[in-house]
């Protein structure tokens, strides 16, 4: 059984930064791509950044240059550290992962920007 567990979210305030963190079980990460969404109150989800097997990374536009997806394949986690983060960047995070067992998806992790 795949679990992804999403951790680090929090309340911070604009200009400053949060790493978060997807840890998995029942799956090795570094097999698959993992992706960051997230979704604002009344939003749909989007996706935020992502990060292939091979090590290659896509973000959104709206973080480019500030978000960066990384990998430890020792600790079967994926981080997405959020720097410079916007009132605009409030929204609860999710970690997934859609691999041959199916799409998985975490429980969420709440991040709030405070003007």
């Amino acid at each position: 059984q795949v679990q992804l567990v999403e951790s680090g979210g929090g309340l911070v305030q604009a200009g400053g930064s949060l790493r978060l963190s997807c840890a998995a079980s029942g799956i090795i990460l570094r097999f698959n791509t993992v992706a960051w969404y997230r979704q604002a109150p009344g939003k749909a989800r989007d996706l935020v950044a992502a990060i292939t097997s091979g090590g290659s990374t896509n973000y959104a536009d709206s973080v480019k240059g500030r978000f960066t997806i990384s990998r430890d394949n020792a600790k079967n986690t994926v981080y997405i550290q959020m720097n410079s983060l916007k009132p605009e960047d409030t929204a609860v995070y999710y970690c997934n992962c859609n691999s041959r067992f199916g799409n998985s998806w975490g429980q969420g992790t709440q991040v709030t920007v405070s003007s």
